[in-house]
């Protein structure tokens, strides 16, 4: 007969509760760490339901509460990654708006932009001056317009809209 796991129950925000404290830490990839229910094992092996009332994005650093109390670090896993440089700031702002246009998860830091690696679209920055080289680091793209969720690739929302010049798709 099997025991019921600890339910991890609500998300404490990175710099909001003292990592410390934690009992427990479990180390993720990006897609892990977009869920609303889904079985963990942390590290030495504790297993634990994550729980939450809607899918919630996990961010390195984020504690789950257990409903038994203690709680449970998250960490983001490295991940195969392909780093976006630019010759300005202006042109880096440029590449952003075009990985925008496509909806990609990207990850937008001051010097850089972090995006999975996908063929088409390397092919596409280099044609665009865009200096690429592949990393592994954590992956933690911005949430984007429409919240967490529209970063899966084929996830449609019923909604649409135009990106000038006649040029309009729904999602």
């Amino acid at each position: 007969m099997s025991e019921e796991l600890p339910r991890a129950i609500q998300v404490l925000r990175h710099g909001h509760w003292v990592e410390r404290t934690a009992k427990h830490r479990v180390t993720l990839d990006f897609d892990d760490r977009f869920r609303r229910r889904k079985r963990y094992v942390a590290e030495g092996g504790f297993a634990f339901l994550l729980d939450l009332e809607e899918a919630t994005a996990l961010r390195d650093g984020d504690g789950l509460l257990l409903e038994q109390g203690g709680v449970v670090l998250v960490r983001a896993a490295p991940e195969p990654l392909v780093e976006v440089r630019a010759e300005s700031p202006g042109h880096l702002l440029r590449l952003a708006w075009h990985l925008g246009n496509r909806h990609l998860p990207t990850e937008i830091q001051a010097d850089r932009l972090l995006i999975r690696d996908d063929h088409v679209i390397a092919a596409m920055l280099q044609g665009l001056g865009a200096a690429l080289r592949r990393v592994e680091e954590p992956f933690n793209p911005e949430g984007g317009a429409y919240g967490e969720h529209n970063r899966q690739p084929g996830h449609h929302h019923g909604h649409g809209h135009d990106h000038g010049d006649g040029h309009h798709h729904h999602h």
